[in-house]
Parts: structure tokens; C-alpha cells; sequence
């Protein structure tokens, strides 16, 4: 048995949550976006620099152009609840399947993107008979706002980092009367749903991540392998000249989130930059997260006002961390795991580093073509994954 109920539980603590940002805030942001000041040209030819200037221009003309009442429409056609967990209203989609048998599945996105990220995947994995599948992989699906983002509540304390919200996500499971469920993510997603794993194994009964969290020994960087040696070379380079926006909201977000919040050119820079640089923008491959996906995303933090809280996760986390690939095996996840790996993701892991902290590691599936955000640039390639990831014999 799977742990379903036959419909959501009438619990006070969930409540239905439709959207609707007030007009006075739509006429602001026009008027700010209107008047931004912007600064003059990068001195290189490339975005050594950051963000360039004319990527900045094109996607806040697109800003500009953007209907949030569109996004709204779309966002509130999907069943979407608030719950009271731990002490902080958490907003979530709660998409439950035609199919009787489906497997319960909770899925979390990570910065800079949102719930949005998942949009595309509901209907693949709540009615694959619709979208070229079997009734036998469907799922109930579950997709929480983490906490300070989008539409969940902003902590006003401290102590929200992934073990804490693992926590919330296994009482918001409970409370939809799911005993039994998957879990995945990538990002800070991947974080929350391994430990997810850790906290409950009883109860998930399997992991999907497109970004598992294993780090090489000392000692692999001796000996490595030529794949594994670009995948060192890639993490190194990211992390030295790639990873500064991680540095600074791990350990000054409040300085930060004052121009995040103020500034719509600001916000718009500062996230995309991420979603350009951590795409598969190849035309070949899509072309990466769209713009209107990322307006759509970039919007989202601006009408929540969550650019400090959003950063402030960084400063959590990252006080919670591992801090070395020996204290990450230190805490090992027996959960069956399943892994995809898409070519633009920023932090490339080889299956023997996994396979350290991942004890029941069941797949390891590298693709051709995605990246960082894979709900947004090949939403069926990851649908067709998730479902892959729990075959019959998990759902038993």
C-alpha cells in the first residue's frame, strides 16, 4: 500500500490559498521598471563580468512585456493550499492523480527558481496515461514553496535550513494523510529531500535528485579518471569564479536583500545571471531556461518580496552544511536512490563519489542535453526520469 487517502483530509490546518497580487502592486513595478538606471557596458567580451549589459536589457524588456495576470491564471488553476507547519504558513500545489493506485511524491525546487519549476511536470506525473505513459507511474504530487520563498511565509528566526524543512515536508505529508512517498529535487532541493531520506526512511521509499550531494576524497584527485578529472576541474573553476553570489548570500543576505528588494533591475540581474549561466543554452539543446520562464520566476520573488529572505537561506544552510566529502558520507542516506545528471549542471559528481554516501544507489542515468533547472528546460526528459526512478517494486 502507498499510504493514499481517497481525498485531501478536512484539516484545519490547510486551507486553499488562490493568488491574486493587488493592482497598486502591478502599477509600481511598471512605473520602477520604467525608471531603472543601469550602469554602463561590461570592458570584456564575454560574461567575465557578470550578467551582460545587453542580456540585462533584453530580459527587462521582457519584464516589461510580461502579463502577471497570465501567470496568475496558470498558477491558480493548480490546486494550491497553505499549511501551518512548525510555526510557518508554507504554501504548496497539491495535484492529486485520476489514477487510485498513484504513488504520493513530494518534490522540491531550489534558488533561483521556484515551485515554477515544476509546473510542467504535473500533469506528466499526475496523468501519464494523458501524456504517453502507463497508469502504473503515476503519482499524487506535492510541491512546497520553501521556506522565505514565493508564497510561504518569510521566518522571522532563525534555524530554517534543509534538516528543519525536511521535517515540515514529513509533517505536511502526514497531514495530507500520505504515510508512504517519494521524494526529489535538485539544488537546495536535493539537500531538503536527502535529508528527507535520512529523517524518515521508513517512509520514502525512494530518491530521486538531479544533483546528489557527494563530494570526491582527497585522495580521488590523485588518481582520478579522465571523466572525473574534468568534473574536478569543472567544480574547482565554478567554484572559484562562479560560486561569489553563493559566498555573499551565505554570509551577507541582509546587506544584499536590501537592493534585491528595492530594485527590480537588480533582481532581474542577479538571478538571471544564474539562469543563463547554469543552463544548457545550446539551440541544439533548447536554448536553456526561456525568458519568459525566467520573467515568470524573477517576478514571483519581486510580488512575494523574498530576495532577502530567499538569500537568507544561504546563510542557514550553509552554517548546517558538510563540510567535507568525509562528514557528507557521514551521514548516509539508505533510501533507494535514483540519479540524473544533465551536461550544464554546475557541480558534476562521478557515480563512485555517490555511491559513498548513497548506499542503495539503483541508477545513475547521465543525459544528453539539460542542465541546473531541468523542470523548465526539458520538463518530459525529467518527467520520463521521475517516473523511471520508482518502478513497481517501490511502489509496492
Amino acid at each position: 500500500m502507498s499510504g493514499n487517502t481517497a481525498s485531501m483530509p478536512e484539516i484545519e490546518q490547510i486551507e486553499p490559498f488562490p493568488l491574486h497580487i493587488p493592482d497598486r502592486e502591478l502599477t509600481l513595478l511598471r512605473a520602477r521598471l520604467d525608471e531603472v538606471r543601469l550602469p554602463e557596458p561590461e570592458t570584456v567580451p564575454d560574461a567575465a563580468q557578470g550578467l551582460p549589459l545587453d542580456r540585462l536589457r533584453t530580459l527587462l524588456d521582457a519584464w516589461r512585456q510580461h502579463d502577471w495576470r497570465a501567470t496568475e491564471g496558470r498558477w491558480n488553476a493548480i490546486p494550491h493550499y497553505r499549511a501551518r507547519l512548525d510555526g510557518l504558513d508554507i504554501a504548496f500545489w497539491h495535484v492529486r492523480s485520476p489514477e487510485p493506485t498513484a504513488l504520493p511524491l513530494v518534490l522540491t525546487h531550489g534558488w533561483p527558481g521556484s515551485v515554477l519549476e515544476f509546473e510542467n511536470v504535473l500533469g506528466p506525473l499526475t496523468d501519464p496515461v494523458a501524456h504517453g505513459g502507463s497508469a502504473s507511474d503515476a503519482f499524487h504530487v506535492v510541491v512546497p514553496a520553501l521556506p522565505g520563498f514565493g508564497f510561504s511565509e518569510r521566518p522571522r528566526e532563525g534555524g530554517w535550513q534543509p534538516a528543519r524543512t525536511a521535517r515540515a515536508w514529513a509533517e505536511l505529508m502526514t497531514t495530507l494523510g500520505y504515510e508512504r512517498f517519494g521524494a526529489h529535487g535538485g539544488d537546495w532541493g536535493a539537500f531538503v529531500s536527502t535529508e528527507l531520506a535520512r529523517q524518515a526512511p521508513e517512509r520514502v521509499v525512494g530518491l530521486h535528485l538531479t544533483m546528489p550531494l557527494a563530494s570526491p576524497l582527497p585522495e580521488d584527485r590523485n588518481a582520478p579518471s579522465p571523466a572525473e578529472q574534468r568534473m574536478l576541474e569543472r567544480r574547482d573553476t565554478h567554484l572559484a569564479d562562479g560560486y561569489g553570489f553563493g559566498l555573499i548570500m551565505a554570509t551577507r543576505p541582509q546587506t544584499l536583500g536590501y537592493s534585491l528588494l528595492d530594485s527590480p533591475a537588480g533582481l532581474a540581474a542577479w538571478l538571471g545571471e544564474k539562469f543563463a549561466a547554469y543552463s544548457d543554452t545550446r539551440p541544439e539543446a533548447g536554448g536553456g531556461v526561456s525568458l519568459s520562464q525566467q520573467v515568470d520566476n524573477i517576478a514571483l520573488y519581486w510580488l512575494t518580496r523574498t530576495g532577502a529572505s530567499s538569500a537568507r537561506w544561504y546563510w542557514e544552510t550553509m552554517r548546517w552544511v558538510p563540510r567535507s566529502a568525509e562528514e557528507e558520507n557521514a551521514q548516509p542516506v539508505t533510501t533507494p536512490t535514483a540519479c540524473s545528471l544533465f551536461p550544464a549542471e554546475p557541480w558534476p559528481t562521478a557515480r563512485r563519489w555517490a555511491e559513498r554516501r548513497y548506499h542503495d544507489l539503483r541508477s545513475w542515468n547521465e543525459m544528453d542535453r539539460g542542465g541546473h533547472f531541468p523542470g523548465l528546460e526539458q520538463p518530459d526528459l525529467l518527467a520520463a526520469e521521475i517516473r523511471a526512478a520508482f518502478p513497481a517494486a517501490l511502489r509496492t
